[in-house]
């Protein structure tokens, strides 16, 4: 649900590589929050790092020296590199805060009454207040929502000062990250992404390309993604994201994607595409359904968008730097998709007990090796916290799987993903360090307290380091 596919977050930005720059004194980083080492507390974060931020920005348009105005040319030679995005998403932005302030204390104005009358046949009145006093593009003035020529002009000068400030967000995250991807990759070490198939309905994405999505006239989705009552969910996951118009997105030889593909390959060297069985066929919502139970599969773009993929990328399909993620329902047409195109399936070990000997996750069963296995994703529990949770069959066929007791369950699931034929083996770091279920990063269907897992340096232990050696070398990894 970010605001831009192509934006990095700017939460991420060091404030002490903002010090070494001298964008920042000591002084300016002095008082933070006393934050948990282990969790992440989202609010007290973004206020601590936004007043930095400002300050930062501040003495970066004041400030004078050849440092400073290196940097300043640098910034004007970022923001042109990456105009195609970064205006649309810095004005974005900067009116989304503005018209959140403006309406912070209006109450209902004429415009909030037209607004209510034009979504209360999708919207619940508390989804519609919230929608418009958190400014969702579709309730800006009509000219701006249409994103029309003129009106974005008269509200880019309008608002010059705020879009200035979160272009120059945008320069300090990339070149802050370029220089971490250059420090691994000269270690050794490749970076793999992660990008979702869909993009949020209140992001500059949707709002500035807004023929590539199906929306109606007052810029709702006319049906929204999700994916069917499953493993994770009764009633499925509602998404909620705009679906595409593959058919306007064919006409322009996928050129979006394709910006949007090189985009996340220019931050990391191997992109997982979450949701890769959308591609075949999709689960479409109508808009205002409270769950995703009532909806319909829908064809996807299939083989075509990701021979054109490749074509947009240089590269041929069975060399696209791609993980498909091809996990949920997965048809013989999703498996047909992904040979095709060449792209590595996952695998997920925790899947792997749950019926009999005949477990497509099972490693003994693996049909080939153009895969990635996982003992778990950032959508499962830790592996401890799943085997403490597992019915008593699982365990059992676990552990005889295994030939193993099952009290060190996340490194036995380990050795199995490592001893698999399977291509690659990612491990999270939460079974690295054998944490409990209270350390999962995500529960699906759940829309609160997720994402905020952290580890301190001192779990770092170096004979965590030395486990993972041990098992590189006795499986040639």
């Amino acid at each position: 649900q970010s605001f831009s596919t192509f934006a990095g977050n700017p939460y991420l930005i060091s404030p002490d590589l903002l010090v070494e720059e001298d964008a920042l004194t000591e002084e300016d980083i002095g008082g933070a929050p006393d934050f948990n080492g282990e969790s992440v507390d989202y609010g007290p974060v973004i206020e601590y790092k936004t007043r930095l931020l400002r300050k930062a920005f501040e003495r970066f348009q004041s400030g004078a020296g050849v440092k400073n105005a290196r940097r300043k040319k640098e910034f004007a030679s970022f923001c042109a590199k990456h105009q195609s995005w970064l205006d649309d998403y810095s004005l974005f932005v900067a009116a989304k805060n503005h018209f959140i302030e403006e309406r912070r204390f209006a109450g209902e104005t004429l415009e909030f009454i037209q607004y209510q009358h034009a979504n209360e046949k999708v919207l619940t009145p508390g989804q519609i207040k919230d929608f418009y006093y958190g400014a969702v593009w579709n309730s800006w003035p009509p000219d701006l929502a249409r994103h029309d020529p003129a009106a974005v002009s008269s509200w880019q000068n309008a608002l010059q000062k705020d879009i200035l400030f979160f272009q120059f967000l945008q320069y300090e995250f990339f070149r802050q990250w370029d220089s971490l991807k250059i420090y691994a990759n000269e270690a050794g070490i490749s970076i793999v992404g992660d990008i979702p198939i869909f993009v949020a309905m209140d992001s500059s994405d949707v709002w500035a390309n807004t023929e590539l999505f199906q929306l109606d006239a007052n810029g709702n989705p006319l049906a929204v993604a999700g994916v069917p009552p499953d493993y994770f969910s009764e009633t499925g996951q509602l998404w909620g994201n705009p679906l595409y118009d593959w058919a306007a997105l064919k006409k322009s030889r996928y050129s979006w994607w394709i910006r949007r593909v090189q985009s996340a390959l220019s931050l990391v060297d191997i992109l997982r595409i979450d949701h890769f069985r959308g591609f075949e066929s999709y689960w479409a919502v109508p808009y205002g359904e409270k769950t995703a139970v009532r909806g319909n599969w829908v064809q996807g773009p299939g083989l075509p968008f990701f021979k054109a993929l490749g074509k947009g990328l240089g590269h041929e399909l069975k060399d696209l730097p791609i993980i498909a993620e091809d996990l949920g329902v997965v048809t013989e047409e999703v498996e047909a998709l992904r040979d095709a195109s060449g792209l590595p399936g996952m695998k997920i070990l925790q899947f792997a007990f749950s019926s009999d000997a005949g477990n497509d996750y099972l490693p003994h069963n693996f049909t080939h090796t153009n895969a990635v296995i996982y003992t778990g994703t950032h959508d499962n529990d830790t592996t401890k916290g799943w085997y403490a949770e597992a019915p008593e069959n699982e365990k059992d066929y676990f552990r005889r799987y295994a030939n193993a007791s099952g009290e060190n369950a996340a490194w036995d699931m380990m050795r199995l993903a490592y001893a698999s034929t399977a291509a690659f083996a990612i491990v999270p770091m939460q079974d690295v360090m054998n944490l409990g279920g209270q350390h999962r990063m995500n529960r699906p269907g759940q829309a609160a307290g997720n994402w905020r897992f952290r580890y301190t340096a001192e779990m770092l232990k170096p004979e965590l380091a030395k486990g993972l050696m041990y098992l590189c070398e006795i499986f040639n990894r």
